[in-house]
This record gives C-alpha cells, sequence and structure tokens, in this order.
C-alpha cells in the first residue's frame, strides 16, 4: 500500500480510447490515479518519468505491444506490478505473460469484479 499522502497511481496502457475510459472509470471507483497511455511507447516513458505504482497493459498496441512493453517496464522498475489483459486471452498466452514477468493476465472485456480483485 502506499503511503495515504498520495493515491495509488496506476498507468493504464490501450490503444483503444473507449476502452481505456471504461476501465479508467472503474479504476477511479477504486481510489487510484490513472495515467493514460495509448501506445506502449508511450506507456514506457511515463514509467520512465512519473512514479507509477502498478500497470495494466494491453496486449495489442501501437510502439510497443503489452508483451514487449513488460521487460522494459520491469526493467525500469523490477518492483512495478504489470498486467497485461487481451482479447485474444488464451490459456497459452496467460502462461507466456506470466513466465515474461506479469502479475496477472486478463481477458477483454475485463469483467469489473476480477479487475477490482487483481488490482487491489
Amino acid at each position: 500500500m502506499s503511503p495515504s499522502n498520495h493515491p495509488r497511481r496506476i498507468l493504464l496502457a490501450d490503444d483503444d480510447r473507449e476502452v481505456r475510459l471504461g476501465v479508467a472509470e472503474l479504476l477511479d471507483e477504486l481510489g487510484l490515479e490513472v495515467v493514460h497511455a495509448a501506445t506502449g511507447t508511450e506507456a514506457v516513458e511515463l514509467v520512465r518519468g512519473t512514479r507509477i505504482d502498478a500497470a495494466l497493459l494491453d496486449m495489442h498496441m501501437p510502439g510497443y505491444t503489452g508483451m514487449q512493453a513488460l521487460p522494459i517496464l520491469r526493467g525500469l522498475n523490477s518492483a512495478l506490478p504489470c498486467i497485461v489483459y487481451s482479447g485474444r486471452w488464451s490459456p497459452d498466452l496467460e502462461q507466456e505473460v506470466l513466465s515474461a514477468g506479469a502479475f496477472a493476465c486478463l481477458k477483454k472485456p475485463v469483467e469489473p469484479a476480477v479487475l477490482r480483485r487483481i488490482v487491489c
């Protein structure tokens, strides 16, 4: 848990603006500060320059995909919990993502209850 003087900050990286806004609304309800990125490249730059407590990465984005961004983000902050989500989720993808160091791999559309459980 982050110190009480600032809310936990989660990076939400997804190239689909509508999905990003919907997920951000849910995360806002959990009391999290949401930082938006529309590309994997933007996500990496934000982690380089901003305090981020967790990252939610879409698997398929311009620039770096979620899978490509994952090792870069973990290299910048080895303690950063990263969650990858995809509309093309499969058990094989989940295993690959978890083996690469992700905290979790979720299927899009993300069920609100599942996201709450994983993030909190």
